[in-house]
């Protein structure tokens, strides 16, 4: 029985899951804290990883490992592979500006964004790595000189894991490269002319792996022996956790939501609404992410006192479509669409409508179908959707579970909660130590199923209301 380990370094935290390589059966686990911050210095995710790992009994005893990790934060190194300054994650907007820039620098409006969409399969924007290289040089100049390779975070902690080789080391994968707008899902190969571009001159990166390659073996002194593969970003990890295929649509909603779903062929959305990522199974990832979703839930509970339980019963409790009453759930701005500056609204307000069972539901309405905009983009770009698999802290709302297939039209199903990242990462340990084709098949035990006819009346409604929002002044 091999045992595989599977690495989630995200924002807030590590997680490591120990499983069977071939049922995926669950052993042991462990998790450890990461600092606050938009920058952080990567050492603290490697003591993280380390802490995490001991909390989950170490990882002498297992055959693969991989490492999924948070997408797009730069970790730059020097020639010697030491870290040049802490990295700047995908939540550190201060290079907005670069991001525009880069757009405008390639023609500009619609012209510019349609060749960076054919050249990387995204438009880039504040976080993607190419955007904090131009920051970097442009800011932090003698820090920029120094400079010899860049990394993702999911890349470093696992040459970190290798033993840190040197910096030919460096590997990584095709779903982490998709999120660097230097490297390209439709031809396979990076762009070191943007990279060049953006940055002033090239730099060192990690070579790109396939779905099932080995990046090496775990070193010595870590235990020795286990093979390392090649690792993904968060959101390709979380489709392999869930075991989406063709047709699968992803939602998750976190503190933000992403809607993304595995697709046959690379996307390429000149708006850039949708991301044009490369997925972990050979596959194509476009993803679509929103500001407001949890969060949404968590503001409408407050205003009305009630907890996020009695707020579901409240929900529930209102007639589809709330009578009329519509809530544009910008409470942050908005990613999708392009509104950095919104707020939020509220619409139909009637004496009728002034209860709090209406607020609830407008809220879960409104923040359902802020989501349903992403899927009506993927679907956009040739992505079908043959049902929505929700995950994430959302989900457990049952008010959220049994309105979201009136809202998607299409069935629903929630799996159990779970580290789906993690459990992505270690699916794929799993490919890399089993061989195959295809990554090991797990059950997935526990999923529920929701199905409910379309209300299309709501998603009008929402689509009147969500451009009469006021800025921030």
């Amino acid at each position: 029985m091999p045992l595989v380990a599977g690495v989630d370094s995200s924002t807030q935290s590590c997680k490591v899951v120990i499983r069977d390589a071939e049922t995926g059966a669950l052993l042991r686990q462990g998790r450890a804290a990461h600092p606050d911050g938009t920058e952080v210095d990567p050492e603290a995710w490697w003591q993280a990883l380390r802490n995490a790992a001991d909390q989950a009994g170490g990882l002498a005893d297992v055959a693969a490992i991989s490492v999924a990790g948070q997408q797009h934060g730069m970790v730059c190194l020097d020639e010697d592979g030491q870290v040049v300054r802490p990295a700047l994650l995908w939540n550190d907007t201060r290079s907005a500006d670069a991001a525009a820039d880069l757009v405008e620098e390639a023609g500009g409006g619609a012209a510019g964004r349609r060749f960076w969409a054919e050249a990387t399969g995204s438009v880039p924007v504040a976080s993607f790595t190419l955007t904090k290289l131009r920051w970097l040089a442009r800011h932090e100049p003698e820090q920029a000189a120094r400079v010899a390779a860049v990394c993702l975070p999911h890349d470093w902690l696992t040459w970190r894991l290798a033993g840190a080789p040197g910096l030919g080391a460096l590997r990584t994968d095709r779903g982490d490269a998709s999120g660097t707008s230097y490297w390209s899902p439709s031809t396979g190969e990076y762009r070191l002319d943007l990279l060049e571009q953006g940055f002033g001159r090239r730099l060192i990166v990690p070579e790109v792996l396939g779905p099932a390659d080995s990046a090496g073996k775990l070193a010595d002194e870590l235990g020795g022996g286990a093979l390392l593969g090649a690792g993904t970003g968060d959101n390709a990890a979380a489709a392999l956790g869930v075991g989406a295929g063709p047709g699968d649509v992803i939602v998750s909603i976190g503190t933000s939501g992403t809607v993304f779903s595995v697709a046959d062929v690379p996307a390429g959305d000149e708006s850039g609404a949708v991301a044009g990522f490369a997925d972990a199974s050979g596959r194509f990832l476009p993803l679509v992410a929103t500001l407001n979703a949890a969060r949404v839930l968590d503001a409408a509970a407050a205003m009305l006192g009630v907890s996020l339980d009695e707020l579901a019963d409240l929900a529930l409790s209102a007639p589809a479509g709330a009578d009329g009453l519509v809530m544009v759930p910008y409470l942050e701005g908005e990613r999708t669409p392009n509104r950095p500056l919104a707020t939020g609204a509220v619409h139909g307000l009637t004496l009728r409508t002034s209860t709090p069972a209406h607020l609830a539901r407008a809220a879960v309405e409104g923040m359902l179908c802020a989501l349903a905009d992403g899927l009506d983009a993927l679907t956009a770009q040739g992505a079908t959707a043959r049902r929505v698999i929700l995950v994430g802290g959302g989900a457990r709302s049952a008010a959220v579970r049994r309105i979201a297939p009136q809202v998607f039209g299409c069935p629903v199903v929630v799996p159990p909660a779970g580290e789906y990242v993690a459990d992505g990462a270690a699916r794929q340990a799993a490919w890399v130590a089993l061989g195959g084709a295809t990554p090991p098949v797990w059950a997935v035990e526990g999923t529920e199923e929701y199905a409910a006819e379309p209300v299309p009346a709501v998603r009008e409604q929402y689509a009147a209301a969500r451009g009469l929002v006021l800025d921030r002044r």
